[in-house]
């Protein structure tokens, strides 16, 4: 066991549980889904609670549903009255997602969307308070600025996977899902229209803030 591993095993002795319902659906997850571990898991996913629980949206987008975790997650920390539209491309998924949701305490909270988000958010005709990117790492300027598009002055984007194993400082890395996270970083730190900061959880987490 690496120092890393001991203290990632350190920290989720001294948080939050993720709770039955959670761990079930993450051990369903790497075993009847492939790349289980593009699931939140269980610090990211207390750490998507609280943002909501401070942040206190009426309205949340997710881009990316996969399996659901991170949604019942943020639905975990929604008030009475808010609501989470959470959009997935892969049409396969929803056999597999949308019981999760259905059979949880807070599948009422939640609405999912089939489809390309680049297509689907603008037919929502919404404006939300707080947006989770976790989609194609290719296309996350196109999510970003569509979401940009459809978020309230003052509203936040969490965007997931913004350091992508450390690839994004690696030379010889030039891949298209490294490239795209690349640009997305250097989008956004040029982008005056927002505050942000990338945290290094897991795999790099960037909370930005719409200030104009």
């Amino acid at each position: 066991m690496t120092e890393t591993d001991r203290i990632d095993e350190y920290i989720l002795q001294h948080i939050d549980k993720e709770g039955d319902y959670l761990h079930r659906l993450w051990r369903a997850t790497q075993l009847h889904l492939l790349y289980g571990r593009m699931a939140s898991g269980h610090l990211q996913g207390r750490l998507l609670k609280m943002l909501v629980g401070m942040i206190r949206p009426k309205l949340v987008l997710e881009i990316g549903t996969y399996s659901g975790y991170s949604a019942l997650c943020m639905a975990e920390g929604l008030e009475e009255g808010a609501h989470l539209h959470t959009v997935e491309i892969n049409d396969e998924q929803e056999d597999f997602t949308l019981p999760w949701f259905q059979n949880s305490p807070y599948g009422d909270r939640i609405t999912m969307h089939i489809g390309d988000a680049l297509v689907v958010v603008p037919q929502l005709g919404l404006t939300f308070d707080m947006a989770f990117i976790d989609g194609d790492k290719r296309r996350y300027v196109d999510y970003y600025e569509i979401v940009m598009e459809h978020l309230k002055k003052g509203g936040y984007i969490l965007a997931d996977n913004t350091l992508w194993d450390g690839h994004v400082v690696d030379d010889e890395a030039y891949d298209a899902q490294t490239e795209g996270i690349r640009f997305f970083n250097d989008h956004v730190a040029a982008d005056e229209r927002v505050e942000k900061v990338i945290l290094p959880l897991r795999d790099g987490l960037t909370i930005i803030r719409k200030v104009k």
